[in-house]
């Protein structure tokens, strides 16, 4: 199985990327999908979440209110690394429970599209690792237009996060999505021949049909070599 880690920075068009994995029948394991899940009401995550920080991060149905934990984590570094210590256990835990299942299926490659790629370490289990960058002035028009905040708390946003600028030096791929859409689509194709190449044979061994083909030769030589004994 190839796993394949996608990135970038919030606003850079990284969802965009993913959705176009999708609708070209490569299967994506969403993390943001993995970290709403394990903060549902009642979930270990959730009540770590309010024993944490309170009541007050709570909506009126009992679910967490991410609109305003997230103000009170993106205004506070210490409360931010806080929060991704309670929850890194869980959502990994689901993320990897999502993969296993994908394996299960016989999917031979799996894309991994994952905010704090490189903040978590998760970079290491995967290749090659895409970021989906984009220039600062085009993300912070983004971030705006979208989320109808002030250009100071775009930034705030932003500087929140390991620096896109990095994590493009650190990519194996880059996808630059300033431009028109068209235009990411067209780098995607690329991307898309590059991440469907044949599997090596450490990534085959990694498969389910590559497990059950060791599992057969280890079988036939047990079965050869006890026949050699009689």
């Amino acid at each position: 199985m190839r796993l394949v880690g996608l990135t970038g920075g919030i606003a850079s068009g990284k969802s965009t990327v993913s959705n176009l994995f999708k609708a070209s029948g490569i299967p994506v394991v969403d993390a943001d999908v993995v970290a709403r899940n394990v903060v549902q009401k009642g979930t270990a995550g959730w009540k770590k979440i309010v024993k944490t920080f309170g009541n007050d991060v709570l909506l009126e149905n009992g679910e967490i209110d991410r609109a305003r934990l997230g103000q009170i984590v993106f205004s506070d570094p210490a409360k931010r690394q806080v929060l991704n210590r309670l929850l890194a256990p869980h959502i990994s835990s689901g993320i990897f429970w999502e993969i296993l299942k994908l394996w299960i299926k016989g999917f031979k490659v799996v894309i991994l599209d994952i905010p704090l790629l490189f903040e978590t370490k998760m970079s290491q289990w995967t290749h090659p690792v895409i970021v989906v960058w984009v220039n600062a002035e085009t993300q912070i028009e983004r971030l705006m237009s979208r989320d109808g905040c002030t250009e100071e708390e775009a930034r705030n946003r932003i500087n929140a996060q390991l620096a896109l600028d990095w994590k493009k030096s650190e990519a194996d791929i880059v996808i630059d999505n300033s431009s028109t859409l068209d235009d990411t689509k067209e780098q995607f194709q690329e991307v898309l021949r590059n991440v469907s190449e044949p599997l090596t044979w450490k990534e085959r061994l990694r498969s389910r049909d590559g497990l059950f083909s060791v599992v057969l030769c280890t079988a036939v030589g047990v079965l050869l070599a006890q026949k050699n004994l009689l």
